[in-house]
């Protein structure tokens, strides 16, 4: 069994905590957190060992309730692999640490790109984790982006794609977060940083990238234009995301025309925490215009996506699993997790 860390029991770590958890081939060793919160006790409802930063800390988890195993070394001594879910910004401070023990780390998307030199995509180039220590696991809107990408890159070449990134404002619980109404250019320049991000895990890519922010919680919606080499047609397009085990396709029949709806629909189906974890693609949306430019809407949903990735990334740096389609396959299997 691969022993697993998580290090940031928040929005990403705790459902990567669950997804890793439910793998034949892993087990969670310990998540941490930095004060008393309600994802503390939902870890210790888990029976996640819970280690904490600052170990002076410790009366105030006892008074709460929340039992506490140790410190946050303590916890990576006993890992194989650290997923660090922390805030933008704080996995750079915490590399240092990580090296001293010897654990391989995984690192989010808020993190810089330079901070492990490879960031990762299961389906563009998961034979490039193997064995290493440091890997960087791309946001939720350049997973998006690069998923969709790839699949049309490899069967018809990709000359220029186009997208627009309209965001939500914040996760759902971050109630200090805005715009309340407003909508914001982010930035006000173009390209955004998401192109550069695509880049990041498809050099070879042209990519220009623009970026809004709306006042809502469940969604990024992705404008795409994906200019083509050969051919293309509608019916191969959509046959390229069928078989894709990451695409899913919002049927007409679902009468699904925004994200609301689209969450709403993963809590039907029993989603843990109604989670979207492959891109949402609208079908009516999916177009080919003058044979060449292929065009679709596709939901991201900010907080799931990157969560089989950080599976199929453990499994990659361990390196027992050599090929994409085999983790890709255990890791949704465990999940019961087919695409829309």
């Amino acid at each position: 069994m691969i022993k697993v860390a998580i290090n940031g029991y928040g929005t990403i770590g705790k459902r990567v905590a669950d997804a890793v958890a439910a793998q034949p081939d892993m087990e969670i060793i310990g998540v941490s957190k930095t004060s008393p919160s309600a994802e503390a006790f939902v870890a210790q409802s888990r029976g996640y060992p819970l280690y904490i930063a600052d170990i002076g800390r410790k009366p105030d988890f006892e008074k709460a309730g929340i039992r506490v195993a140790g410190s946050v070394e303590e916890m990576l001594t006993k890992a194989d692999v650290v997923v660090d879910a922390t805030p933008g910004g704080v996995g750079v401070k915490n590399k240092p640490l990580y090296e001293k023990l010897g654990v391989r780390a995984i690192y989010q998307g808020g993190e810089k790109h330079p901070l492990t030199g490879f960031s990762f995509n299961s389906s563009c180039n998961y034979a490039e984790a193997i064995g290493r220590q440091f890997v960087r696991v791309v946001s939720c809107n350049t997973t998006g982006l690069c998923r969709i990408i790839h699949v049309i890159d490899t069967a018809y070449g990709v000359k220029k794609v186009r997208a627009t990134m309209i965001r939500r404002a914040s996760d759902p619980g971050e109630i200090k977060r805005g715009p309340v109404d407003a909508i914001v250019l982010d930035p006000v320049t173009v390209p955004s940083h998401h192109g550069p991000d695509v880049q990041s895990v498809l050099p070879k890519i042209a990519i220009t990238t623009a970026a809004l922010i709306v006042p809502t919680t469940f969604m990024h919606m992705h404008v795409v234009m994906i200019e083509t080499e050969k051919e293309a047609d509608r019916e191969g397009v959509l046959a390229l995301i069928e078989g894709h085990s990451r695409l899913g396709l919002v049927r007409p029949a679902t009468g699904i025309t925004s994200t609301a709806q689209l969450k709403e629909y993963m809590q039907d189906l029993g989603r843990s925490r109604a989670d979207l974890w492959e891109n949402g693609i609208f079908e009516d949306s999916v177009s080919v215009v003058d044979g060449h430019e292929v065009c679709l809407y596709q939901a991201i949903h900010q907080e799931a996506d990157v969560v089989v990735e950080n599976v199929d990334a453990i499994r990659a740096m361990i390196g027992e699993v050599k090929d994409a389609e085999t983790s890709i396959a255990i890791t949704n299997k465990a999940l019961g997790f087919t695409a829309i």
